[in-house]
């Protein structure tokens, strides 16, 4: 989609729009500043499609943030969280295949309209310190926050755990304003060009990139439509009905997952069940039948691809595809797009065919089937397939029905345009639940990302004998403690924000209720009421927390951040109810 220029005050006039739009209908507004972080963070990795908890999950900015805002890292194809199966003990890493790639992404975001020197120097001094594997991180705690800290600390350790597969490093810096890219001074270019060539020494090999973005940029990302409609040309085909099977040759399909920037669609795969797998025996299998000149046709050796969409046309050669989804075959799909997007056009590969099977439905429940019945011939966790558990259909319709979105298929109702401020993702209810109803916040706060892979886990948070109407209070009252505590009443530091959220939920819970909460269906009572916490229970619920996070701290030399970890620090908060 190409869209028109405007000019810098008109730019900067609908980015502002956009920005409040994306928090409208919501009593718990970030400030200016906050908000536009969290939306130059979404449209600069646009590209990885994250949701909004793994845009917020990267958010450092604050006093002591050294000059960045946003960092992510990926390895491979995947965002990198600080419960990933990289950092268990024992993990195999002689499963990662061999030049894998290792991406940070460090973003500053100003509203400022305007680009300055100042703010390239800071963070070329910050990033001097932070990306050099000789400062031990206790050197760092001086000058950082822990959240800057923490989020560094996972490209630092990435690095070094995955030193032995060479990996491709890349560190990429993006300066945001609400500024014109038009009118950036000589001197920003050449200090952005300094920044460049130093991030490129921070491994042999690496490749530093230093990007500006203005307004106009920003808007623009912003209000670039997704694409959810597209065309696939195929070979041969044949139609029963609404489903379609058709062998399409690689060149035809590898443009097909291309966007206009050359990119992989990764929202096309939101719906699959599993992301990419990196160097796994499967898929260095595919990658190498596609690299061997004397093998068979290529949909010979694999299972092909499935596709949903909600209308398939035809028209010569080529399907018209709306909503398409690829529910099955991500990673035949990856391994043939990283192995071909920069081929030749002349190169006998894009020859070979690939199977592909199109099938025609707007019913959910047919969808979800399909997904399950697709991916059950091969060894996928089951945790991977909770998406399309009953149970998560049924919660998702009863928030519709009170006006908030559930978002069990990543980023669908964002995509759609409702209210980031209206949108619970499946881990922040899991995190809800596993510490407003049962009590676990520890848990909730060390493993955000994997409280779904434990089946115990996963039935303990989401059963039917829970009322439906518990999740949807667990989720807002999670999202008023995470209110008040960004409030000027609650006085509260980043790292507070960050590591006692669960566990004021959690005593908050326990005083409205009158006991420690084990089981969600405890906040059945609260839910019939719409019992709210007002501001003065969470002031309360905090006082205690911050006392009893005091006396830990004073007795032992632990970090706030290994205390909230700890379940120790659980049962002195339960004891300090009345």
């Amino acid at each position: 989609m190409t869209l028109t220029k405007t000019t810098p005050s008109n730019a900067r006039v609908l980015l502002d729009q956009l920005v409040s739009a994306q928090w409208s209908e919501t009593d718990t507004k970030p400030s200016d500043d906050v908000a536009f972080e969290i939306f130059a963070c979404q449209q600069v990795l646009k590209r990885y499609n994250l949701s909004t908890d793994e845009i917020m999950g990267g958010i450092v900015g604050g006093s002591d943030d050294g000059g960045i805002d946003g960092t992510y890292t990926f390895v491979g194809e995947q965002l990198l969280t600080e419960d990933a199966e990289l950092f268990d003990e024992g993990f195999p890493i002689r499963t990662i295949s061999q030049h894998v790639p290792i991406k940070l992404h460090v973003i500053q975001a100003k509203r400022t309209p305007s680009f300055t020197e100042a703010t390239i120097d800071l963070a070329s001094s910050s990033l001097n310190r932070l990306l050099n594997l000789e400062l031990e991180v206790a050197e760092l705690t001086k000058l950082y926050s822990p959240q800057v800290i923490e989020q560094f600390s996972l490209f630092r350790s990435a690095l070094e755990l995955l030193a032995v597969r060479y990996p491709d490093v890349a560190v990429e810096f993006t300066y945001a304003t609400r500024g014109d890219t038009s009118g950036i001074h000589a001197k920003v270019h050449a200090k952005a060009e300094d920044l460049k060539k130093q991030l490129a020494t921070v491994v042999t090999g690496a490749e530093g990139s230093v990007t500006l973005v203005g307004a106009d940029e920003l808007w623009q990302a912003a209000s670039g439509n997704k694409g959810y409609t597209l065309q696939l040309t195929y070979q041969e085909n044949a139609t029963s009905g609404t489903s379609h099977v058709a062998l399409v040759s690689l060149g035809d399909y590898v443009d097909f997952l291309k966007d206009e920037f050359g990119d992989l669609r990764r929202h096309i795969f939101d719906w699959n069940v599993r992301d990419y797998q990196g160097g796994v025996e499967v898929n260095k299998e595919i990658q190498s039948s596609l690299v061997d000149a004397d093998a068979p046709d290529f949909w010979w050796l694999n299972n092909g691809v499935t596709i949903i969409c909600s209308r398939v046309s035809i028209q010569g050669k080529t399907y018209t595809l709306d909503d398409v989804q690829i529910v099955n075959g991500l990673q035949t799909s990856y391994a043939t797009f990283l192995a071909l997007k920069d081929s030749s056009p002349d190169d006998q590969m894009l020859s070979r065919s690939l199977l592909v099977r199109i099938l025609e439905t707007n019913d959910e429940t047919t969808r979800d089937r399909v997904i399950r019945a697709t991916n059950k011939q091969t060894n996928i966790p089951v945790a991977s397939l909770r998406a399309t558990d009953e149970i998560q259909r049924k919660v998702e319709a009863f928030f519709e029905g009170h006006g908030w979105f559930y978002d069990r298929r990543k980023n669908y109702y964002r995509n759609i345009g409702k209210p980031l401020s209206r949108i619970i993702g499946i881990p922040f209810l899991a995190q809800s639940v596993m510490a407003l109803g049962l009590s676990r916040p520890d848990d909730a706060r060390a493993r955000p990302s994997s409280l779904l892979k434990s089946d115990a886990d996963y039935v303990q948070i989401f059963s039917d004998d829970t009322p439906l109407n518990v999740y949807l209070w667990a989720a807002r009252a999670q999202k008023e403690v995470d209110g008040f505590l960004q409030s000027s009443e609650a006085n509260t530091s980043a790292p507070e924000r960050t590591n006692l959220r669960f566990h004021v939920a959690m005593l908050a819970a326990a005083k409205l209720v009158g006991s420690p909460v084990t089981e969600p269906r405890q906040l059945a009572v609260l839910a019939d009421d719409s019992r709210a916490l007002t501001d003065a229970d969470l002031l309360s619920c905090l006082s205690q927390v911050r006392a009893v996070l005091a006396q830990r701290m004073a007795s032992t030399d632990e970090s706030m951040d290994k205390i909230a970890k700890g379940r120790g620090f659980v049962g002195e908060v339960l004891a300090s109810l009345p």
